[in-house]
């Protein structure tokens, strides 16, 4: 019995589905492990301070990102040329709003890379594990959206383990926060920016480059900049952070197109688990009791987030089935 073209290209369809689902969660996993492995990059930057990093980081993005736009335009025929390039600068209302995620970027990764530098690299991952608490609540204040009860529960959890950590702490968690309300709101911008992840971040940085290239040139010129005056190793590794900040951009763009949000909802742990990792088995930074509790009261929060999301998510699904079996029925 033959098979008809149609069925040969529905099945083709659905290979190719599977395929691309694959790649996209290699993808997401490659992303999420980069960012989770930060940690091990920054502090072979050392002496140079948090400032100059994240001055060289801007500077050395400029670059990258400018390679990978010529890279993608020869690929499609276009240079320099790029439709979605030119779309974004022609628009003021985009380019106002990717300022103001450069400057949220900015305190993000500076506060990040401080962190690190200054052995709180347990506090750094912290600060990723609430970020999807502060998303859900900037959905509430910010969007007007309406909470389900296992949201509000988990947002509850995550509000009593920040006062357990400040306890435990001594004092408010302030670069786990930082870094929590700077990412969510640099999420929130960019959801209503809907650039690309490419184009966005050729705009924020070349926003950022001017001061970065001006605190740079005054490092350098008063003698206390470390590019020129510590070996060609440590001026190529300040200049890899270019490299380092745009290719997990990428793998995760590529993860975008090819995974559902549920997906990729999952796979964002890996980063605050590698840097959990990295800070209590690599770097031997303490974790007291109350410590410990703390964020075991953020992972409760965070599994009872996750499986709401699923459960919504596979109510969708149905829904969204079940019209489609009606139709075939009559």
């Amino acid at each position: 019995m033959s098979t008809s073209p149609t069925a040969v290209r529905a099945a083709g369809a659905s290979v190719q589905r599977a395929r691309d689902h694959r790649r996209g969660v290699l993808y997401g996993v490659a992303a999420y492990v980069m960012w989770g492995l930060f940690p091990l990059y920054w502090v072979l930057l050392a002496p140079a301070g948090a400032v100059e990093v994240l001055a060289h980081r801007i500077a050395w993005s400029v670059v990258a990102v400018l390679a990978i736009l010529w890279l993608l335009g020869r690929r499609r025929g276009a240079a320099w040329g790029q439709p979605a390039l030119r779309a974004v600068l022609r628009d003021r209302r985009r380019l106002v709003l990717l300022a103001a995620a450069a400057a949220v970027i900015t305190v993000n990764w500076g506060t990040y890379i401080w962190g690190v530098s200054n052995g709180h690299v347990v506090e750094t991952s912290l600060g990723y594990f609430i970020n999807p608490l502060v998303t859900v609540l900037a959905g509430v204040l910010v969007l007007g959206e309406r909470l389900r009860p296992a949201q509000w529960a988990a947002v509850g959890v995550g509000a009593v383990a920040v006062l357990v950590l400040t306890a435990g702490y001594g004092r408010l968690p302030w670069i786990a926060l930082t870094l929590a309300f700077s990412f969510g709101t640099y999420g929130l911008i960019k959801k209503y920016v809907a650039a690309g992840a490419v184009e966005s971040l050729a705009v924020e940085t070349a926003v950022l480059l001017v001061p970065a290239l001006g605190y740079l040139l005054l490092l350098e010129t008063s003698g206390r900049g470390t590019f020129l005056d510590h070996g060609a190793g440590h001026a190529a590794l300040l200049a890899t952070g270019g490299i380092v900040t745009a290719v997990p951009l990428l793998a995760f763009g590529a993860a975008a197109n090819r995974v559902p949000l549920s997906v990729l909802g999952l796979l964002q742990y890996l980063a605050p688990v590698l840097q959990f990792a990295c800070g209590v088995l690599v770097f031997g930074e303490q974790m007291p009791a109350a410590r410990w509790f703390g964020f075991a009261l953020v992972w409760l929060a965070l599994a009872v987030l996750s499986l709401d999301g699923l459960r919504a998510a596979h109510r969708r699904g149905r829904a969204a089935v079940a019209p489609e079996n009606r139709d075939k029925r009559a």
